[in-house]
């Protein structure tokens, strides 16, 4: 890699770290290429990003953003998650770490407060934010779904009261 396509890659990393409002730092030493893919997915799939990382060019990258007092955790093989819904990245890779014990969660950092590994297993825990406006649709439609069956009560109690009149009606006849 020449020095310009790592100006490239320090300024493609920095710009990623402004706009994430978490960044989660692993060593990944021991996995294979299929169980990285593996967790490349589920990150994807959760809304995050997952990169391996030289840590020399991270800590360049890190300067000037909410997470450069992570730099001391680049040491070894290291990977960063990063996401903008601030547990999406934490709960991907905690769930990976649980049936893979070779995935090592070191620490992260949420909009600049620095998270040890329990404080990321802590957010991992907690609900996305596409669950909470799911909930908080939840919440807000469940009135008026009682609303709606409360003002159809009446109107189908009073539809069978014809209907049953109809009936004995066609039958006195």
């Amino acid at each position: 890699m020449n020095r310009d396509e790592k100006k490239e890659l320090v300024a493609a990393m920095h710009a990623e770290f402004t706009e994430s409002s978490v960044c989660i730092v692993a060593h990944y030493q021991g996995l294979t290429v299929h169980q990285m893919e593996t967790l490349r997915g589920k990150v994807r799939t959760s809304g995050a990003k997952f990169r391996v990382t030289k840590n020399r060019l991270t800590k360049l990258a890190l300067a000037g953003t909410d997470f450069e007092d992570l730099a001391d955790l680049f040491t070894g093989p290291t990977a960063i998650a990063t996401s903008a819904d601030p547990v999406a990245a934490a709960k991907a890779c905690a769930e990976f770490a649980k049936t893979n014990d070779k995935l090592v969660i070191l620490g992260g950092s949420m909009q600049g407060r620095v998270l040890d590994a329990d404080g990321v297993q802590a957010l991992a825990k907690m609900p996305s934010l596409d669950e909470l406006r799911a909930k908080l649709v939840g919440l807000l439609t469940t009135p008026a779904q009682r609303v709606a069956s409360v003002t159809q009560a009446p109107a189908g109690q009073l539809a069978r009261v014809l209907k049953a009149y109809a009936d004995s009606q066609s039958e006195a006849a």
